[in-house]
């Protein structure tokens, strides 16, 4: 079977997910425009490509979904959100989070090799947040970012697309925060894309891509309960210093 190659013009079409590859690669091709990226979320495809290659489009199955009510605290977690020092804000530093998760993991790295996060896709997901679609949760430890994530959000869903930590669980409480806020907003769900043991151990767990094609056709199609401009954190959440 032959990859479909999407035409660089933005016609919003996609072959049909069950047309991927084992590996969960759909097509390649095409360009990064905010409504050809939009398109894709709603029909649960993302891009994934390392730079100088062609963009590449992915629907993976299974699919690894975080519902908001249902994330997981361990013991070291709870004493983290007790004692910390850090803070969490909405969409108050985009650009800083996603080129955070943009660096090596490691030192030593050639920074150009190592991360599919390079300048396209940053430009991208920074005109997506212009536009009121993308977010960013940030975590602060005196006035210095230490961690935090980003995603965009369709109707009442989330789809998480990097995290980054510099100190100790300064990603999962800014996990914590965003779980409590959507459901406030009654988001569901969150997107997590592919498996991993670090968000299957704070409650990620996998499901069929065609139920998570099901899901995404009822709660894109709901009306959030929150302006796009006004994604702030309610003061008075549970866990939230």
């Amino acid at each position: 079977m032959a990859i479909t190659w999407l035409p660089l013009r933005d016609d919003g079409l996609f072959p049909p997910v069950s047309q991927a590859f084992d590996d969960g690669l759909l097509a390649a091709g095409g360009d990064l425009s905010s409504s050809r990226l939009l398109n894709a979320y709603r029909q649960g495809i993302f891009p994934w490509f390392n730079k100088n290659d062609p963009i590449l489009w992915w629907s993976p199955d299974p699919r690894l979904v975080l519902w908001t009510d249902q994330i997981k605290l361990s013991k070291s977690l709870k004493k983290t959100i007790r004692t910390t020092l850090m803070t969490v804000t909405f969409d108050q530093a985009f650009d800083q989070v996603i080129t955070a998760c943009s660096l090596p993991r490691q030192e030593g790295i050639d920074p150009e090799n190592s991360t599919w996060i390079h300048p396209d896709m940053i430009r991208a997901y920074n005109e997506l947040h212009q536009q009121g679609h993308a977010h960013s949760v940030e975590c602060w430890l005196d006035g210095q970012l230490v961690g935090g994530l980003y995603g965009i959000a369709i109707g009442q869903t989330f789809f998480g697309e990097s995290m980054f930590s510099t100190v100790t669980d300064s990603s999962k409480l800014a996990l914590v925060a965003l779980c409590q806020q959507l459901q406030r907003w009654e988001y569901p769900l969150i997107d997590c894309q592919i498996y991993s043991e670090h968000l299957a151990s704070l409650g990620a767990e996998e499901i069929s891509r065609s139920h998570f094609i099901e899901l995404l056709d009822k709660f894109c199609r709901r009306n959030p309960l929150i302006s796009t401009d006004l994604w702030q954190l309610d003061p008075d959440l549970p866990t939230i210093p």
